[in-house]
């Protein structure tokens, strides 16, 4: 037998920040478990299923919220690790992103000319800041395991499956390691831009920012203003102006 391929993940694995914990790079499994409240509020049992992930041997496991944002994320991160060759989906649905459904569309239908993911009723399903490269190789690299609405043990179960050298079956799958995928990490984080309409942040935290570059952006252009204003109104006393005699 010839021995597994394993490989170091990119320099700058993982290039994206996040909600998440990182376990074993050499996995084959990273867990995304689906995120339906706010982030502040993180409930017991999803902080559960995450931990899950990483004790039972996932690369990385974390939340997602949104089927935009969110899901450009995941493929950054997981593109840049190429010994992750499954994506293990638990926790509930995200009520109005429907991001569980636009991951599970995603691999099996892709995307469109536009990067709106095909086949899903979630909330903008659009992966504008990703390369389409990106998008090829994260469908070509990972099989999806789905685990949503299951409990930790399925999810434990999901991540042994994974890394077995020889197949196993799990909930109709037939799940083992079958060593990184034969090309070169790719690493690159999301092309977010304020200036950007369409491209709406997927969190708090990017909402924070968007909020706080705008802020930014009208100050400075009120600064300008004045300044120009008050130019004008230097040359206009130099050049003629009032007399104040």
């Amino acid at each position: 037998m010839m021995p597994m391929l394993k490989v170091k993940p990119h320099p700058d694995y993982p290039p994206e920040e996040g909600r998440y914990l990182r376990g074993n790079d050499f996995s084959p499994a990273a867990v995304v478990i689906i995120l339906n409240t706010e982030a502040e509020n993180i409930p017991p049992w999803i902080e559960n299923l995450v931990r899950t992930g990483v004790e039972a041997g996932a690369a990385i496991a974390g939340t997602v919220q949104t089927a935009n944002i969110g899901i450009e994320k995941i493929i950054c991160n997981i593109v840049a690790n190429t010994n992750i060759r499954y994506l293990i989906l638990g926790g509930p649905e995200s009520d109005g992103h429907h991001t569980g459904d636009a991951i599970k569309a995603l691999m099996k239908n892709g995307v469109d000319t536009k990067k709106v993911i095909i086949g899903t009723d979630a909330l903008s399903p659009t992966l504008f800041n990703v390369p389409g490269e990106f998008i090829d190789r994260f469908r070509k690299q990972v099989t999806l395991v789905d685990c949503q609405f299951q409990e930790e043990t399925v999810i434990r179960k999901a991540v042994w499956s994974c890394f077995q050298e020889d197949p196993v079956e799990f909930r109709g799958q037939s799940l083992c390691d079958p060593g990184a995928f034969p090309e070169p990490p790719l690493s690159g984080k999301i092309t977010w831009n304020v200036m950007q309409p369409w491209a709406e942040p997927g969190d708090d935290s990017e909402r924070v920012a968007k909020q706080k570059a705008l802020a930014l952006i009208e100050k400075l252009k009120a600064r300008g203003a004045t300044k120009a204003a008050k130019e004008r109104e230097s040359k206009g006393n130099i050049y003629g102006g009032t007399d104040d005699r």
